[in-house]
Parts: C-alpha cells; sequence; structure tokens
C-alpha cells in the first residue's frame, strides 16, 4: 500500500467516522426532544382523562337520584335535565354499529397467523412462525392495539370504517369477509385472502350496492394506515438505523426512503404504487393494484428507554380515486413477513428494492455475486461462520490479480527504501520540494515502479468492502445465528457489558471490533514499512493516522456494528497480510529492483507525458507562490 493508498482510507476513515459521531449527536438531541413532548402529552391526557371521571361520576350520581329531575345544590335551582336517547350516526345501522366490541376472527397459514377483528374489518396482529424475538419471544410484527386501518368516506355524512362493527358474513381456512350494511341500502365489504405458504394477504374493498348512499359528486376515498412495530433486535442503535418507511412512486426504479432511523414525514403529490413500514428484518407493505393517487407518510421513533419496548410507530394516509356507480371493487395487497430478498422479489412488484443493498455498482455486486454466493454455501453448511470465511477466500482469489500489483508496488518501495530517504536527506528544506518530487519520480521510473499502481487497485476493491459493509446488517439469513462467542451475527458482539453508555463505545465490548482493530494495526505495520518518511512531518504524521488513528478510529465504529461485518474485515485483514507476505517473499526480487537502480545510476530517464504534465503543473503552481509571496512584501 503506497501512499496515495494510505491517504485514501484516512480520507475515508475521517469522513465516515464524522458523519457517524455528527448523526449520533442529532438523534440523541432529537429523541430526548420527543421524550419531553410525548411526557407532556402524557400527563396532559391523564389530567383530562380524571377530570372527565369525576364530572362523569359526579353526573351519573346526580341521574340515580334525581331520574329525570337533577337538583343542583350548588346552583340552588332545579333543574330538569331530559334523558334523551342519544344518536351519533343519521343511519340507524351505523348508528347500532358504532360504540360495541369487536370480535377477533383468525387466518393462519404455514409462516403467519393473523389476527382480524370485526371493528373496523382490520388486520389485528401478525406473528410470523418461523422467527423469534431476541429474547426468545415470538415475532410480531404488530400486537393487539397496535396497528389501525380506516376507510374515510362521504356517505350523506362522514364515516371512518374503523368506528363501526363489521358482521362476518363468511369465514374460510384461508379467507374472511366482513360487511357494514346501511340502513339505505348497500354496504361496505372487506375480503381478506391469506395466500397458502406466503405472507402476502389479498384485500378487496367493496362498496356494494351504494350508489344511492354515496353521493355521485364523491371522488376520492382516504385510507389510514398506523402501525406501531415493537422492538426485536439485540441493539436499539442498529435496529433503528436500518429502520424507516418506503414509498414506491409510479414509474420509479426504487422506493424512496423516508425516516432512515429519525422521525420524518413527506407529503406524496404523484401516484403512489405501494409502500413500507420497515423494521431492520421485517415489514408491512401495503399495494394498491390500481395506485394511491396522493397521500402522505411519516415515522416516529420511540426512544430506548421507553417502558412500552416499541420501536417505531408508523402511520399513513393515502388517497384512492372512487369513480362510483352500484358496485365498486378496489383491490389492494399486504405483505407481512421478512425482508428476504429472494421472498420479495418473487412478487414482482420490486418489494426486494428496500433492503439497503447500496447504490447500482455495489447493488450490482451484491446482488448477482455475494447474494448467490451466500446461497449456494447455504445448501451444504449449516454454519454461517464458516459460509463468511469461504465467502471471504473466494473474493480474496478473484481480485488477487488487481491486489496484485499493491502488494508488489509495496514490496519494491521497500527495496528502494534507502535511495528514498537520500533524496530525504538531499532536499530537505520546504522550498526544495519540487525538485525532491521529481527526482522521486524519477527513481521511481529507474525502479520499474509505477506510483498509481497501488492505488488504483485498491479503487477497484473499494465497491466490494463497501458491499459487505451494506449486505452483513441487512441480511436476514444471519439474524440470530450464533459463532464462536457471537449470539447473533446479525447484531454485535459482546463479551463485556458496562451496565452503562460509555460515549462514543456504548454499554458493551465487541471482541471482534477488537480483534479486528489489532489486525488493521499489523497490517499498516507491515505495510507502511516501506514508505520512508525521513525528517518528513507530514509522512510522520501520515503513519501516525494510517497505523494508530485508523484502527482505532474502526475499532469505535465496529464496536455497534454487525459482528459478521467485523468478522469479515478480520478474517479479510488475515488472508490480505497473508497474501502480502507470500507476494513479497516469493514473487518480488528485491535484488533484481535495487541492481536495475545500481545499473542505471546516474542516467536520466525518458519522462513520459505524464511525468510532464506533473512537472509543468508543479512549476506553475511553485510560481504563483513567489508571485503571491512577492505581493506580500509590497
Amino acid at each position: 500500500m503506497d501512499k496515495n493508498s494510505v491517504i485514501g482510507f484516512i480520507l475515508i476513515g475521517v469522513i465516515f467516522f464524522g458523519f457517524t459521531f455528527w448523526q449520533s449527536g442529532q438523534y440523541r438531541k432529537q429523541m430526548k426532544y420527543q421524550a419531553e413532548l410525548d411526557s407532556i402529552a402524557r400527563v396532559e391526557a391523564l389530567a383530562q382523562a380524571r377530570l372527565d371521571s369525576i364530572e362523569f361520576a359526579r353526573l351519573d350520581s346526580i341521574r340515580k337520584a334525581s331520574g329525570d329531575t337533577l337538583t343542583l345544590a350548588e346552583a340552588g335551582t332545579p333543574v330538569q335535565i331530559a334523558a334523551p336517547e342519544k344518536h351519533v350516526y343519521k343511519d340507524s345501522l351505523l348508528d347500532a354499529a358504532s360504540g360495541v366490541e369487536g370480535e377477533v376472527v383468525t387466518l393462519e397459514n404455514e409462516k403467519i397467523v393473523l389476527e382480524f377483528t370485526t371493528k373496523g374489518a382490520q388486520p389485528l396482529s401478525a406473528m410470523l412462525k418461523d422467527y423469534r424475538n431476541y429474547d426468545s419471544t415470538k415475532t410480531y410484527l404488530f400486537t393487539r392495539g397496535n396497528s389501525e386501518i380506516g376507510i374515510q368516506v362521504y356517505t350523506g355524512e362522514n364515516i371512518n370504517t374503523k368506528d363501526f362493527v363489521f358482521t362476518l358474513a363468511e369465514k374460510t381456512d384461508s379467507s374472511v369477509v366482513f360487511r357494514l350494511p346501511f340502513a339505505g341500502g348497500g354496504c361496505i365489504e372487506q375480503r381478506y385472502v391469506l395466500q397458502p405458504d406466503s405472507y402476502m394477504v389479498r384485500n378487496e374493498l367493496a362498496f356494494l350496492g351504494m350508489g344511492s348512499v354515496i353521493p355521485k359528486n364523491v371522488s376520492a376515498i382516504d385510507m389510514d394506515f398506523k402501525v406501531t412495530i415493537p422492538r426485536m433486535e439485540k441493539g436499539y442503535k442498529n435496529e433503528v438505523q436500518y429502520s424507516k418507511t418506503d414509498v414506491m412512486f409510479n414509474g420509479d426504479k426504487k422506493p424512496t426512503e423516508v425516516g432512515r432511523g429519525r422521525n420524518a414525514s413527506k407529503r406524496l403529490d404523484s401516484q403512489v404504487g405501494w409502500f413500507a413500514f420497515q423494521q431492520q428484518f421485517f415489514s408491512a407493505i401495503f399495494r394498491a393494484k390500481d395506485n394511491f393517487s396522493s397521500g402522505q407518510i411519516g415515522v416516529e421513533y420511540v426512544p430506548e428507554d421507553d417502558p412500552s419496548h416499541n420501536l417505531m410507530t408508523c402511520s399513513s394516509t393515502m388517497r384512492v380515486d372512487y369513480k362510483g356507480g352500484d358496485s365498486v371493487v378496489l383491490p389492494f395487497e399486504m405483505y407481512f413477513g421478512p425482508n428476504h430478498y429472494r421472498t420479495l422479489k418473487s412478487y414482482g412488484q420490486k418489494y426486494e428494492k428496500i433492503i439497503p443493498l447500496g447504490g447500482w455498482l455495489v447493488g450490482w455486486f451484491t446482488k448477482y455475486v455475494i447474494i448467490n454466493l451466500f446461497d449456494f454455501l447455504h445448501r451444504f453448511i449449516s454454519n454461517f461462520g464458516i459460509i463468511i470465511l469461504l465467502m471471504t477466500i473466494f473474493i480474496k482469489i478473484v481480485v488477487l490479480p488487481f491486489a496484485y500489483k499493491t502488494y508488489s508496488s509495496s514490496a519494491k518501495m521497500q527495496a528502494i527504501k534507502p535511495w528514498v530517504e537520500k533524496l530525504n536527506a538531499k532536499y530537505p528544506k520546504p522550498e526544495d520540494a519540487m525538485k525532491k518530487q521529481q527526482a522521486t519520480m524519477e527513481l521511481y521510473q529507474r525502479a520499474g515502479i509505477n506510483p498509481m499502481g497501488g492505488c488504483l487497485p485498491m479503487l477497484l476493491q473499494f465497491p466490494i468492502l463497501w458491499a459487505m459493509f451494506r449486505f452483513f446488517p441487512a441480511s436476514i439469513e444471519l439474524r440470530q445465528q450464533s459463532f464462536l462467542w457471537a449470539e447473533d451475527l446479525s447484531a454485535y458482539d459482546s463479551i463485556v457489558n458496562f451496565g452503562t453508555k460509555v460515549p462514543l463505545l456504548g454499554d458493551h465490548l465487541s471482541l471482534f471490533a477488537l480483534l479486528m482493530a489489532v489486525s488493521m494495526f499489523f497490517y499498516t505495520q507491515i505495510t507502511m514499512k516501506g514508505q520512508a518518511g525521513g525528517d518528513d512531518p507530514n509522512a510522520k504524521m501520515m503513519k501516525f493516522m494510517s497505523t494508530w488513528m485508523m484502527p482505532f478510529m474502526m475499532f469505535f465504529i465496529c464496536n455497534n456494528l454487525s459482528s459478521g461485518l467485523s468478522y469479515y474485515y478480520l478474517l479479510s485483514n488475515l488472508i490480505t497480510m497473508a497474501e502480502t507476505w507470500v507476494i513479497q517473499k516469493f514473487f518480488v526480487d528485491k535484488d533484481a529492483v535495487r541492481k536495475k537502480l545500481e545499473a542505471t545510476e546516474g542516467k536520466k530517464p525518458q519522462k513520459s507525458k505524464w511525468q510532464l504534465r506533473l512537472e509543468e503543473a508543479q512549476r506553475m503552481q511553485q510560481q504563483m507562490a513567489k508571485e503571491q509571496a512577492n505581493k506580500n512584501r509590497r
């Protein structure tokens, strides 16, 4: 690894670490502010509820004592209060269906248990059979009381279906039909069909015989969706970071993210095919086959110390075009299941795009190389730690032709180290920097070293490193898979739990992250061995940054990330050190490089066009610096 490579890695690490630290600070401030608002709201709600209960008890006792005639002692005057029958809705059937409790109806297949309630004819809970939470409890995408779907429509008066109890019209092992009748004729029907061996639910919202009930000028209905998703994973910070809402606008190639790891809302002014409430590994996806015409979507995260142990509350209001008529059927789909790439892709609606696999280049490598390789190895091997080891070896073999140039360039640098130190001693002054640079370039050319030979191959390998960085935390296959001391390769491993938060570090110590940082330290020691800095303060600073600061920063970054990711970086560093040693020991003849330098001593090599352009640019820069210095003297 040459100077350019090290500088590049240092800049990337500094930017990444700085952004992570800034984002963490902003998130903590936001969570604290939101917690204060929630606390105030709860206090106000409790106070109002107490006042209401006191007033209700007072009036109720007066009514029981006085019948239809109530005497208010504090007023001193008898007041006649009638007890009329209360009617909330004009429609008598709607009035009868409001204010009563619903019943629970269950649909179940090989993968999921869905509870529905007749109150609003909506899903009540969703339990995934093949998964468990980190604490070994059942995995519910949402539980009773934490979901709400309501259809707002004008029927001569504004109504919302969540306020009414539907009748159970039909029930089979895989389907259920609810109906809400109207006194003026017709009904609203909700039909749910659970697909066999699937997480997909087909939904048909029908307005049957409602032509005389819904006015002809009604052109749209509004659908409210609200789901509170509980916490399911080991690390709150990591779970929040990979949770969000997604919106797939009609015609787009990928969904738009809203609120990744932060409270956010977005107005949707164009047609939406589907939207998703996405936890790190599970999602609730709602699709309108004829598109939603517009809407709004938002997410609010629950603070880590909230006793509800919930993660976030997602909500949306979507508008659907209503063409009117005596019989209108609106088809929808609902997915309640894992963020598994092949499962989501099988539905053909680009649901798999919600999984964060990187941009077009990184995403392409992840989808067509890493996932396929991962699935192939999993056919024969059940231990995911061994699968990651074999994947790392395979990737290292594939990129070896590119990496070879980097390793051989580093070995040649070590061979000419005495000549470089002589040049540093010959040109110690800052004003001689251009002369030293020109002499160094000539030295490289005489030794047959391409100064860009180490940088370009490292840039080619960077997409692979980034692809792995995105793959491991988002891979549900690694969820709750143990290896060595790590209980869950998708979350951090902890060998020491502090019991309190330590700034930057968290409440634990990850052994895989620590071993990864140690391996990076020794790797940089090997690569920097051939860098001759002399007394150059810049070279000393660069060596300090790459040898000490980079491993130190990477440890703090990876301490809270997936242990599978830290394990992969550890393996990558160890294999790279082995490759470097083998290439330098058996494939690069350092004596031949030194003899070549000795044979060309005193000879001026022919300069390439690139060198000539570089020297011309340096001369112009130096001339501009002199002119600026002269102006300052004047």
